[in-house]
């Protein structure tokens, strides 16, 4: 039998596994069940004899016969190949629970643990899974502070939203540093939007603003008329026959760059870049509410904002690379 996987026991009781993800259960013999809760291997057979007695496990499920080459003789390169019977998970995990062991004791502890966790709380927790993955969650949300850390306007909580919705990609200063960002989305698609229905629901989104008490009558007034439909043309605009931005990511990350660092508007230029950048993904069909949520769109506004005109490529990245999360 090829040995894809290891079972061994943690030092608190845990039975842990190193093996590939491609494999369901682990396969033991009983030398190797006798070794992990330190007892004879007569003792292992013995359990195992009264699980199947007892109609605690099927045999015909958790075991299973495989050949094995073992060395024989006092003859050099001699070996003998038999059937060897090798058990799944369960029967370990039967075992522990009928062994009278400091390992098996310590093993019952762990697990009675785990039990209880599920039944009270509704899950469990690989704890050490846990805490590699908060670690580099901590990590990346202190990247992310070092990066805002001159502006006052972006609250931890803020920062803390956007790093959740990049937990499952990889991040960190020396991405930002060296901009190993994505340089392209991944949608393309044909996509007719009218800049004078952007108009009309921006005005909406103004009117609804004024009436709480959030806006004046200055704000989404264009500097100069045609601004923002100058903007969204630019999205679709082609060189050498060929689209500028050749994704609806790329497009709509030009979007709300574009907005809050050209200023088109006498005021509200950060709300109504974000404003547009959602408005456009929802016109695409590619709004996920549940990651793009309002506290992570108003931290990477903010970033935008206060970034330095140099680094537009590490801020379209931000917005590719969070996109592309929402997508995988």
């Amino acid at each position: 039998m090829k040995q894809e996987l290891a079972i061994y026991q943690a030092k608190n009781g845990a039975i842990e596994l190193r093996s590939d993800a491609k494999n369901e259960t682990i396969w033991a013999n009983q030398k190797d069940i006798a070794e992990i809760f330190g007892v004879d291997r007569s003792v292992v057979s013995r359990h195992i004899q009264n699980i199947f007695k007892d109609s605690e496990l099927d045999q015909k499920v958790v075991c299973a016969k495989f050949a094995q080459t073992t060395k024989h003789g006092a003859m050099k390169g001699k070996s003998q190949t038999r059937k060897v019977d090798f058990y799944n998970l369960d029967i370990v995990l039967a075992v522990g629970y009928r062994t009278n062991s400091a390992r098996a004791v310590q093993f019952r502890k762990w697990a009675t643990g785990i039990l209880r966790e599920h039944l009270t709380k509704g899950y469990t927790l690989n704890r050490k899974h846990f805490e590699e993955n908060k670690a580099k969650l901590l990590q990346a949300f202190e990247d992310l502070k070092l990066l805002a850390k001159d502006n006052r306007r972006i609250k931890p909580d803020d920062i803390l939203e956007l790093v959740k919705t990049f937990t499952d990609t990889w991040f960190s200063l020396e991405m930002y540093d060296k901009s190993k960002f994505p340089k392209q989305g991944l949608v393309k698609k044909e996509l007719k939007v009218e800049a004078e229905h952007l108009y009309r629901d921006l005005a909406i989104f103004k009117r609804e603003l004024k009436k709480e008490g959030k806006a004046t009558e200055l704000f989404a007034q264009e500097r100069q008329a045609g601004s923002l439909r100058g903007i969204l043309g630019n999205l679709f605009q082609s060189a050498f026959g060929r689209d500028a931005y050749t994704t609806i990511e790329e497009k709509a990350a030009h979007l709300l760059y574009f907005v809050v660092k050209d200023h088109p508007f006498t005021d509200g230029n950060k709300r109504s870049g974000a404003f547009s950048f959602v408005w456009f993904l929802q016109k695409a069909d590619l709004l996920d509410r549940q990651n793009m949520t309002p506290a992570a769109l108003t931290a990477l506004t903010l970033l935008i904002a206060e970034s330095d005109p140099r680094d537009k490529g590490k801020m379209i990245g931000l917005v590719l690379l969070l996109l592309k999360n929402k997508e995988a």
